[in-house]
């Protein structure tokens, strides 16, 4: 039979999870074929079988953690008929597809602690004194001896002995309370526990490292949409017709982070120890939601795309990412990124750092409010204008506030003058 090996999956990946086998044992199998879905912290990639046959045995229930390396099945080569089918390796007693995963008790999998044996028991370890004539304690630590109750008090003076020192306990922390496995054994049977994927553990590991790393600090802006949104009505129909591509806002965003970024490259940098690189290239990671987290695939030398090679570049990035098809080039070597909460609802939120990158914008809705406009001729008039919100993270060990705040003025003037992205000013 031909083993099936989880392959090499990239530079500091060591395991992947079974996320699922696209072909059971006994099914067909045809050379190159997919037959198992591995999910490592960055993407999922595909098993393929190395030769034509029929799925032989499977090693690796779905949901185990697999090493680089590891032969995880089988394919028997030949047809269908000429293969009996193999029971897979998973336990008899393993949930169904759509179950939930179960959850261990705290008696199989809660860790055991170490019982202390308090001075007073009787089989305490004693360090020995030399017993001097007579039991009124002569010869023991008078203040040791003090602290010992009467019973304790007693027994030292006609042992000769005092108890050995037990070392200090380190008082429980004021917010202590059950274990991860005390709760997850408590859950109501209402609710469900589900193993975080990896994917998932590694964008909260992420977070937590940018938000301990990195002086993290956020300004905000507003800036008024109506010139982007009175282009796109005037020129969608015919820029679809011509690029093959929809005309979005994301392609004004870029555009614009890409100029503001050359006007203030500590935005676009990453610090390395104690040293600032600042990129000289400007590929931006646009997040992407995706039914197994958050992803940030990167667009790739955006100073030289048109908007019709943005829109179709971003467009081409979030479909690979919504069926799994990211490879892991796709996702390394982001200078900065762009986040759009806004298709969710979002009016104003604080992106957190895509570290070690040292900023990322943050979009939010559009919203039409009343807004008070200054006309030289017809003194202030109160307008309604569609209006966005704007947040800029960065990271204030290497930009200063006055570069944040200059920085977003720049992206804000170049969306409500579109026309000054064409010019290049």
């Amino acid at each position: 039979m031909a083993d099936l090996v989880v392959p090499p999956l990239g530079e500091s990946i060591t395991e992947a999870v079974v996320s699922r086998w696209l072909k059971q044992v006994g099914e067909q199998v045809n050379d190159g074929e997919a037959v198992a879905e591995l999910e490592t912290d960055k993407v999922t990639v595909e098993l393929p079988s190395p030769v034509a046959g029929v799925m032989g045995e499977q090693r690796a229930g779905q949901g185990k953690t697999v090493k680089v390396g590891e032969v995880i099945g089988a394919v028997t080569p030949g047809a269908a008929k000429a293969a009996a089918p193999a029971p897979a390796a998973a336990p008899a007693a393993a949930p169904k597809k759509d179950a939930p995963p179960p959850v261990a008790s705290a008696a199989t999998s809660a860790p055991t602690m170490p019982i202390e044996i308090p001075p007073s028991a009787p089989n305490a370890p004693t360090m020995v004194v030399p017993a001097l004539r007579g039991n009124n304690g002569n010869g023991l630590d008078r203040d040791r001896l003090l602290k010992l109750s009467p019973s304790q008090r007693a027994a030292a003076r006609e042992a000769g002995s005092l108890p050995a020192r037990q070392p200090a306990a380190t008082p429980a922390p004021a917010h202590a309370g059950p274990s991860d496995a005390d709760r997850l054994a408590a859950i109501d049977p209402r609710d469900e526990a589900v193993a975080m994927s990896p994917l998932r553990r590694r964008v909260a590991e992420r977070l937590v490292q940018a938000q301990h790393e990195a002086a993290s600090l956020t300004t905000f802006n507003e800036v008024d949409m109506s010139a982007v949104m009175d282009m796109r009505t005037r020129y969608k129909d015919a820029f679809e017709k011509t690029h093959g591509a929809k005309l979005g806002f994301m392609s004004f965003f870029v555009a614009a982070c890409v100029a503001a970024c050359k006007k203030f490259p500590g935005i676009n940098a990453e610090l390395v120890g104690d040293h600032i690189v600042y990129k000289k290239h400007y590929d931006f990671g646009i997040a992407v939601s995706t039914p197994k987290g958050l992803v940030v695939p990167v667009l790739r030398d955006c100073d030289a795309r048109s908007f019709a090679d943005i829109e179709k570049g971003i467009a081409e990035l979030a479909e690979r990412a919504r069926t799994g098809k990211l490879a892991l080039p796709d996702l390394a070597g982001g200078t900065f990124t762009i986040t759009n909460g806004g298709i969710y609802g979002s009016m104003m939120s604080t992106p957190l750092l895509n570290y070690p990158q040292t900023g990322i914008l943050g979009m939010h809705n559009i919203v039409k409010r009343a807004m008070v406009v200054s006309n030289s001729a017809a003194g202030d008039a109160v307008v309604v204008k569609p209006m966005m919100y704007l947040a800029l993270s960065y990271d204030h060990r290497v930009v200063d506030g006055r570069e944040a705040v200059s920085f977003l003025v720049a992206v804000k003037e170049r969306l409500e003058a579109p026309e000054r992205l064409l010019v290049e000013v």
